[in-house]
Order: C-alpha cells, then sequence, then structure tokens
C-alpha cells in the first residue's frame, strides 16, 4: 500500500538527488570542479591520516567522491558524484552515486569517500560494474568545521573505504547499497 509518508520520501529522495548534481557550466568546468574537490578531501585525509598518502601512491588506483545522504528512521538514502583515477595511466574517470539502505537511523549529513583500489581487477570492476554493498554505523555533530564525526564502514573486496564528515547532524547504523556509474556527459 502506497501511503503519504511514501510519497513524501520519495519527494525527498529526488531532491536529494537533485542537489547532489553538478549543477550548470561546461564540461570543462564540471570536471575542474570534481578535481577541486578531490584535491581537498585528500588533503584532508592526508592530514588525518598521514600514512594514506603512501598508500594511495603505490596502489593501482583511488577514487574520491562527494556525497549527501539522509536517514529518516528505517530507512536511508543519498547522492553524490567524484572520481576515479587509474595511477599508471593518470586517466580521470567521472562518475556519480546513489545509495540506498535499511537500519535505524535519524539525520542528515554531507561526507565524503576515498576509495583506495588494491588491484587493477577491483578498480576496472568498479569503473565498469560500480555496485559496492556494506555497512555503515556513524555518529556526526559537525557544522562549518566544527564539532566532531566517528565513522565506520565495512565494503568486501581488495578496496579499503575512508569516510569522512563534513557537515550534518547524524545518528545511524544502516546496511546499504551504493551504484556508481560513470558520467557519461563528463567522460
Amino acid at each position: 500500500m502506497f501511503s503519504i509518508k511514501n510519497l513524501s520520501c520519495l519527494i525527498f529522495i529526488f531532491t536529494l538527488v537533485a542537489c547532489a548534481s553538478m549543477g550548470s557550466g561546461t564540461k570543462a568546468e564540471k570536471q575542474q570542479e570534481i578535481l577541486k574537490m578531490k584535491d581537498a578531501v585528500l588533503t584532508q585525509l592526508f592530514t588525518k591520516k598521514p600514512d594514506t598518502r603512501s598508500q594511495i601512491n603505490s596502489a593501482p588506483g583511488y577514487a574520491v567522491f562527494s556525497n549527501a545522504n539522509i536517514n529518516l528512521i528505517f530507512m536511508a538514502a543519498g547522492t553524490g558524484y567524484g572520481v576515479v583515477k587509474n595511477m599508471s595511466s593518470s586517466k580521470y574517470t567521472y562518475m556519480n552515486m546513489v545509495e540506498g539502505g535499511i537500519g535505524l537511523g535519524l539525520g542528515v549529513k554531507d561526507y565524503r569517500i576515498v576509495m583506495v583500489f588494491h588491484t587493477v581487477d577491483a578498480m576496472n570492476n568498479f569503473v565498469n560494474t560500480g555496485w559496492t554493498f556494506g555497512g555503515n554505523a556513524d555518529a556526526s555533530a559537525k557544522a562549518s568545521g566544527k564539532g566532531a564525526s566517528a565513522e565506520g564502514e565495512a565494503y568486501y573486496g581488495d578496496v579499503t573505504v575512508y569516510t569522512f564528515t563534513e557537515n550534518g547532524l547524524a545518528l545511524q547504523a544502516t546496511i546499504k547499497g551504493t551504484k556508481f556509474w560513470k558520467d557519461k556527459e563528463l567522460n
């Protein structure tokens, strides 16, 4: 049975998807914005976890994503965009993402994901297939660089995943699926 609550959730999810788009601009401008986001996220990661610099530099590739997420009691949804860098070719693949999950929680957050691919197969599989399943538990209370967050993620395969919250207020524990796909406009 489809209820007003379900309709409200769908409207909110579509609004969230629209908010995570790159907006207007030329292809080159959008690519440049994504690369600026990537550089800023990597700078934050290297500051928090200095050992990740050598891990990324020795990996076949890595990905950086910006994600907006909402959790409404038993349902979680999010959307974002990012880029995968193949370290041997220095080629960038621009990608989008959407996630959905079930679990307990409440909140909204803007967070970043860095994935380090430990094998070429893991990177190629991610770029060409894009599905990831995992669990997520976190607590966040952060705005304008103030506050704190504690994150933890578990994924399968030859990929190490780092997440951190930019802004948001959330307390959640979910099981989720995430679909990543190549951005046809930007590649």
